[in-house]
């Protein structure tokens, strides 16, 4: 099988385009910080923070979810399973955890193809089929396979300190560099405030249109792999489906890893619900019953984005 489902043109494109526009912004945004007051120790704390997010933001977001590794022998029928989908993926087999939650969910996280874990919850292994639970888990080596989970990590990473000066100048109101000594040194505390916010806002919209894009992305690669679009669209709907019937305490205390989720959780009266990172339900099963036509017909398979 041909396994060139991974190099999604379109989002190589859309993952180039929002590094360069946000690597402009942060051009900007490290610029001013440094010519404040204590600037080059803002950014050596910041490359310090960079390079531990890099290296373990995948372990600290398992160890907060209660992520536990499996081994074959734990789990043998979801190993072989990804080990035969990353045999047609051409990828090195990645970790496999489990968490023990009623919500039926499946993520992947790691900076590289070598260094990737892909986990499910109990809730997703009990709750599908067979054919479902491997189309689900084809999605999230597909995101393994793009490397787009990094490109999320990285670009999440600034909007991350951009957001938290926001959030230490409301705290403290601004009470720093309000000075005309300060003013002669360099740019006013709320200057940095008022940039930080444009900062995290560019970087929100432009991870947001990543993010929907993505998911199409990794629908279309499991759609390929698999062969069986519907087997996804089926997945797809029991999810949505029964996170509507989850207590509001489990949900909110998985809300945190909406990005990353095959379906996000949805909190009542939360921001997910206006900002969603993921495109609508009934987009993703329009594309998939796209490919599914394609696949029929037995033509090309492009890259199925609704419309």
């Amino acid at each position: 099988m041909n396994t060139s489902f991974g190099r999604d043109t379109g989002l190589q494109v859309r993952m180039l385009v929002t590094m360069l526009l946000l690597g402009l912004v942060y051009v900007v945004f490290f610029a001013v910080l440094f010519t404040s007051a204590g600037g080059a120790v803002a950014l050596i704390g910041c490359a310090a923070f960079l390079g531990f997010q890099f290296f373990a933001s995948d372990k600290l977001a398992l160890r907060s979810m209660g992520a536990k590794e499996v081994s074959p022998r734990e789990a043998p029928e979801l190993h072989a399973m990804i080990e035969r989908l990353c045999v047609q993926a051409d990828i090195p087999k990645p970790k496999i955890a489990v968490v023990s939650s009623p919500v039926p969910n499946a993520f992947a996280l790691g900076r590289s193809q070598k260094a990737a874990t892909v986990c499910a919850t109990t809730g997703i292994l009990d709750l599908l089929s067979p054919a479902e639970l491997e189309a689900v888990m084809a999605h999230e080596i597909t995101h393994i396979v793009n490397r787009d989970v990094m490109i999320m990590t990285l670009a999440g990473f600034f909007a991350s300190i951009a957001s938290m000066i926001v959030q230490f100048g409301f705290l403290f109101g601004g009470g720093y560099g309000g000075s005309s000594s300060d003013d002669e040194d360099g740019p006013s505390f709320m200057a940095i405030i008022l940039i930080s916010a444009v900062v995290w806002v560019v970087s929100f919209f432009l991870m947001q249109a990543l993010s929907r894009y993505r998911e199409f992305a990794a629908d279309r690669g499991a759609a390929v792999i698999t062969g069986r679009p519907s087997a996804l669209s089926s997945a797809l709907l029991k999810l949505s489906g029964i996170n509507e019937r989850i207590p509001q305490s489990d949900l909110r205390a998985h809300a945190e890893m909406n990005a990353f989720y095959i379906v996000p959780v949805r909190v009542k009266e939360s921001l997910y619900n206006l900002f969603s990172t993921h495109p609508p339900m009934e987009k993703r099963i329009a594309a998939l019953s796209r490919l599914e036509s394609q696949l029929q017909s037995g033509g090309p398979v492009r890259t199925a984005l609704a419309s």
